[in-house]
């Protein structure tokens, strides 16, 4: 943290409506960074909690009371001029009917249309945390038919985001199975991520998964993919994910794991900790269940990725 400057801690809300929209508001053109678009919210005053904070800011610049917000992600920028800590929670349930009452424009909008508007820089993470769902699927198989067993098994949990990382499948099948699972998830509306270490042509994916090894590899963000996330077991890869503007990280082993047995789990507290170090949306991988998924987000990570944890019911 910088010492010419004081830390700004600021309360932000990532406003949902019925169908899903979000609400961003315009600063003020005299404002620092003037004129761009932001998530409401405003900075805690002396002692005050954050939800306290965020319910009050809410309610003054656009008019809502907040009923059920959850943690998102926290954000530390240094703009060089102040230091900013951005404490973003989802506001899932509100009553009132939203409107600039402070006189600035404000819009919903799908999460998708988010990257067509301009943020300040240190919203930028905020924007994929946004888009992001709260669980991420792990796809893997032994045999063409089991691969595609657990694709469809997967998705019939209403998983959204899924990595096709079926290491163990022979090679001859791996196109094929690829090609139906790509067919599969677009119909779907399922962001679909590919494993980078696998020999397949990636056309038809949204998305690259580096393995951490492919990760350290990289010294710039892979072209051409709406998603880019990594696998991470530290904080210097979580640290060059971020460096390299990926769009989220896994951070693993979380708790041990039967098919990892010698690696030493990190535990709650050290995922907490070192998720205050990283700007970036971060999974937690490792011997959880959907039911970890309010112990992830009070630790401050995206949500709960898994393999077999989105193979059987819960």
């Amino acid at each position: 943290m910088s010492t010419h400057n004081q830390l700004l801690h600021v309360a932000v809300g990532v406003i949902r409506d019925d169908d899903g929209r979000i609400l961003i508001t315009q600063r003020a053109k005299h404002a620092h960074q003037g004129g761009l678009w932001e998530f409401p919210g405003g900075k805690l005053e002396a002692d005050e909690p954050v939800q306290q904070a965020l319910a009050r800011e809410l309610a003054e610049e656009v008019g809502i009371q907040v009923q059920t917000a959850t943690p998102l992600i926290k954000i530390n920028h240094d703009y060089g001029d102040r230091h900013v800590l951005l404490d973003v929670w989802n506001v899932t349930a509100f009553t009132g009917k939203a409107r600039g009452c402070e006189g600035q424009a404000m819009r919903w909008v799908d999460a998708e249309q988010l990257r067509e508007f301009t943020f300040p820089a240190a919203n930028i993470p905020i924007i994929a945390a946004a888009q992001l769902p709260h669980y991420y699927a792990i796809m893997e198989g032994r045999s063409a038919a089991e691969a595609w067993d657990n694709c469809q098994r997967i998705l019939a949990t209403g998983i959204k985001l899924l990595q096709f990382r079926v290491k163990s499948l022979p090679i001859a099948d791996l196109q094929t199975v690829f090609e139906q699972v790509s067919q599969l998830c677009r119909q779907q509306q399922v962001s679909l991520l590919v494993n980078a270490d696998l020999p397949v042509d990636t056309v038809n994916a949204q998305g690259l998964h580096l393995s951490s090894r492919a990760l350290l590899a990289c010294h710039e963000r892979p072209n051409g993919y709406r998603w880019v996330a990594a696998s991470c077991h530290n904080l210097d890869e979580l640290k060059h994910a971020e460096a390299l503007g990926l769009d989220f990280a896994v951070l693993a082993p979380i708790q041990a794991t039967a098919s990892h047995p010698d690696a030493t789990p990190l535990g709650w507290q050290a995922l907490s900790e070192l998720l205050e170090h990283i700007n970036l949306p971060v999974f937690a991988l490792g011997g959880l269940g959907k039911h970890d998924l309010n112990r992830a987000l009070a630790a401050g990570a995206q949500g709960i990725a898994g393999i077999s944890t989105f193979l059987a019911a819960d």
